[in-house]
């Protein structure tokens, strides 16, 4: 069996781990309801109930690790 590349096994880790959170998992499952044309972190918000401080910290982390891309699009702010 050939030895699996470090650099994609500490990626996979962080990104199970990022979605290892109850509110980061509901939010990349809506997100995915929403693809392709993605949602303003205003609807989510609206649709999962978190405040937007909290929202912010969850859809940073999952930008980081690579499971959520934004646009900016005027004020807004598309995931």
């Amino acid at each position: 069996m050939k030895k699996a590349d470090p650099l994609l096994v500490t990626r996979c880790a962080d990104r199970f781990s990022a979605i290892g959170a109850e509110p980061r998992l509901q939010i990349v499952r809506l997100l995915l309801s929403a693809h392709p044309t993605g949602m303003v972190a205003g609807e989510i918000q609206e649709e999962l109930g978190i405040p937007a401080s909290t929202l912010s910290h969850h859809l940073e982390k999952l930008r980081q690790v690579g499971l959520v891309d934004v646009r900016r699009a005027g004020t807004f702010l598309w995931h």
